[in-house]
């Protein structure tokens, strides 16, 4: 592990005259672009605009940018700027961090600060793949970084947690924090919480227990954590067997944590999405609802202390986890003003909860092949078919790939919409019980594409107030092999990567396209805006690529 110097010292480097362009006052720690010190309130702004300090951008989810250069006039004169390529193993599935005009991207176990203006690597950390992983941990995929003080954090492809010095890239400590279980990985990009840095853990296909984590940010040391499967006596225990042979099923439950969560600084919550229950196909060996699987989470994060939670899909048989980003929105909604929280969740419905209390409001259908369940009842519980996967198998739809994905969604202030791709297809699901073995995936059994059965892609534009769809926009492409995501700006456009390897905006309001360039690869990653120099760049990673565009 090292950190490759180029002839750059971030300290005094970059000048701007960024502030006069955008209105932003710069605190008094960020006077110089150039200098990284991230504050907690640089975290959590009332808008975003040249700094993108996070992978959502802010604590909220929105991806929201209240950048207002590029037009839906003027859009269409976007250009490239700047491709960065990396040489890691795996495709990249980062979403840049900016600050400071400095990007900090991610490729596998490496991280490297870019010039933000120019694409230049200013620094590279290095750090061999792990050997001897499995399943999704053998992508070696990581989405991004965190940023705190002068520091950054990223996870490892084996869990562990690294500080990093974001003037040099020079490790400053390296934390592992999953033991017991070699099935364990880490995709996720931390989460910076007042003193303390956030983490989740993959493998929920493969037989490990999920939590998320909280490690004091100076020194590495773990504050909390909290197991998303309870063990035997502790309360959502008795939703997995309590007896028998598989009395000891929530030791291998699932429920990982594998994307970053969101976070309300007023009330004090984070809410934190996990996945699906293990095994995925096989509920046999996990009779109950199985807590706290495919749920969010509203933990305090001082103590990690579970406040309230709400399941999307108890005993889920199809691998519908809920690791979708949940968006944080303040808004009038059935005539008074409310917290509210939204997710568009694989299973295939949005739902719209009170994020004060958890309390379920509402939910709608937008899987177009749907038929797992039913409908919602009045408690947000879904109402099952009678369809289940069987030895045989059989077609149930949304796709063990979901209705969506981790792929992110946004929420515009200006349009008043939610925005997020989904992907209509379906799967034939076979169940087979099988034991649970170290150093293998534990899906019991499997799911396949029906055969003559096409998949397709939808950019979905809701109106939460109204409960309707404005807009859908199908995509063309591969069938649904992408997992770009979206964001949007102050200027209602709405960027994204589709299905057919292209970089695209659009006009937020009508779905109308503005603007497109081909990458030639597919996008799995989720794009984000910043400016440097005065000017609006957006910004996300295609193949092992990373792509920026501006106006000339």
């Amino acid at each position: 592990m090292k950190a490759t110097w180029k002839r750059f010292v971030l300290l005094f480097g970059l000048t701007t005259s960024l502030f006069s362009q955008t209105g932003f006052v710069p605190s008094t720690h960020d006077a110089h672009e150039g200098i990284v010190n991230i504050s907690n309130e640089d975290l959590s702004p009332r808008s975003i605009h040249e700094n993108w300090p996070s992978y959502n951008g802010d604590y909220t989810g929105r991806r929201y940018s209240s950048l207002a250069q590029v037009t839906p006039e003027n859009a269409h004169r976007l250009s490239p700027q700047w491709v960065f390529h990396s040489r890691n193993p795996g495709v990249l599935e980062v979403t840049p961090v900016v600050v400071a005009g400095i990007m900090f991207v991610t490729g596998s176990n490496d991280a490297y600060a870019l010039n933000a203006t120019t694409g230049k690597v200013l620094w590279h950390h290095e750090r061999p793949v792990s050997q001897g992983l499995i399943d999704d941990a053998s992508g070696h995929i990581n989405r991004g970084v965190a940023v705190l003080g002068t520091r950054i954090y990223m996870e490892t492809d084996n869990a562990h947690l690294l500080c990093l010095d974001a003037r040099s890239g020079n490790l400053i400590w390296d934390v592992p924090y999953a033991f017991d279980n070699r099935n364990y990985g880490a995709t996720s990009a931390p989460l910076a919480v007042k003193d303390k840095i956030l983490i989740g853990t993959s493998g929920g296909d493969d037989g490990v227990r999920g939590f998320v984590a909280a490690f004091d940010a100076k020194t590495g040391k773990e504050a909390w954590r909290f197991w998303t499967i309870p063990e035997p006596g502790q309360p959502g225990s008795e939703t997995w067997p309590t007896s028998g042979r598989y009395k000891d099923a929530w030791k291998n439950g699932g429920g990982t944590t594998w994307l970053p969560g969101t976070y309300d600084p007023e009330l004090n919550l984070i809410f934190w999405p996990t996945g699906n229950p293990s095994p995925d196909f096989d509920g046999s060996v996990r009779l109950g609802d199985n807590l706290y699987t495919s749920s969010v989470l509203a933990i305090d994060p001082d103590t990690g202390k579970l406040k309230w939670y709400f399941q999307f899909s108890p005993h889920d048989l199809n691998d519908y986890d809920a690791t979708e980003t949940p968006v944080l929105v303040d808004a009038n909604y059935r005539g008074r003003p409310r917290k509210l929280l939204i997710q568009a969740n694989r299973n295939g419905f949005i739902y719209i909860l009170d994020r004060t209390t958890g309390k379920y409001l509402a939910s709608k259908q937008f899987a177009q092949k749907q038929n797992w369940a039913k409908g919602i009842d009045s408690n947000g519980r879904p109402i099952r078919t009678d369809l289940v996967p069987t030895a045989d198998g059989t077609r149930m739809c949304p796709s063990y790939g979901g209705g969506t994905n981790w792929y992110s969604p946004t929420y515009n202030e200006v349009t008043h919409l939610f925005y997020f791709l989904s992907l209509d297809d379906c799967s034939i699901f076979k169940v087979k019980t099988e034991d649970f073995e170290e150093g293998h995936a534990y899906y019991s059994t499997g799911a396949s594409r029906p055969p003559n059965e096409n998949s397709k892609k939808y950019l979905n534009a809701y109106d939460l107030a109204n409960d309707k769809f404005v807009w859908i926009n199908p995509q063309t492409g591969s069938g649904g092999h992408s997992s770009g995501g979206v964001m949007s700006t102050a200027t209602g456009l709405v960027v994204f990567g589709d299905d057919a390897e292209e970089f695209e905006v659009l006009d937020g309001h009508t779905g109308h396209p503005l603007y497109h360039f081909n990458v030639g690869q597919p996008l799995h990653a989720s794009p984000m805006s910043y400016a440097a120099k005065g000017k609006q760049y957006f910004a996300i990673a295609a193949g092992s690529d990373l792509f920026t565009f501006a106006l000339p």
